[in-house]
């Protein structure tokens, strides 16, 4: 299945922050979108998981029920602990008590947060907040996984950690998409959009793009 968007063009007053994006997003892939700041990757993002409707395009998306959402800030309820977080998660989206344990202590062992299970997530580092906030986003295994951002501002120990947890997400066939602002990070995805105030400059794999782009890299 292909998730994405076509045509979409989004206006707030009279600025023009997407003017006619396409973007197909399929299982098992990691797409990025890469820009600057008011490039309008959030814009993009938001649309594609219903937080805003698009002034026209088309929008397809899974039930909300099966899309996993990293908005720009972590996510995380920081009165509540790591475990306490990931378990108010996994039963509103109906996850079974034994999937979401086995599920959870994998995730946390593999990025590093088992031993801070009980830590209150207000207490985190911000690479710990974010490496959460991405489990969160997939522990119930969407069809349609969002990541605003997700290692801007992390270390890069943090970093490897969050790719792991993306490259598992597309392995178990989630469509995912994100967004960066870091060229070295783009590179990482399968397939890129690259956005400039709301207007399409390339679109293909890293190696195509970097082709397509004059003078040396």
């Amino acid at each position: 299945m292909s998730w994405g968007v076509k045509g979409l063009t989004v206006r707030f007053d009279e600025h023009l922050a997407l003017a006619g994006i396409s973007l197909d997003v399929p299982e098992g892939r990691v797409t990025g979108v890469v820009g600057g700041d008011g490039a309008g990757k959030t814009t993009l993002l938001r649309c594609l998981v219903g937080a805003l409707a698009p002034d026209s395009g088309e929008v397809l998306r899974p039930d909300a029920r099966r899309i996993g959402y990293l908005a720009s800030s972590s996510g995380t309820y920081p009165d509540l602990s790591v475990e306490e977080n990931l378990a108010f998660v996994s039963r509103t989206y109906g996850v079974s008590p034994r999937e979401a344990r086995e599920r959870v202590a994998e995730y946390l062992e593999r990025t590093g947060l088992a031993e801070a299970r009980d830590r209150l997530a207000g207490n985190l580092s911000g690479g710990m907040r974010q490496k959460l906030g991405v489990i969160r986003a997939m522990v119930h295994r969407p069809e349609l996984l969002v990541l605003d951002e997700p290692t801007t501002g992390v270390d890069p120990v943090s970093r490897a950690d969050l790719w792991w947890l993306i490259a598992r997400a597309a392995a178990e066939g989630a469509a995912v998409v994100l967004t960066t602002a870091y060229l070295d990070e783009a590179e990482r995805a399968s397939w890129l959009l690259a956005l400039d105030d709301g207007r399409p400059l390339a679109e293909g794999t890293p190696d195509q793009i970097a082709e397509a782009v004059p003078g040396t890299i």
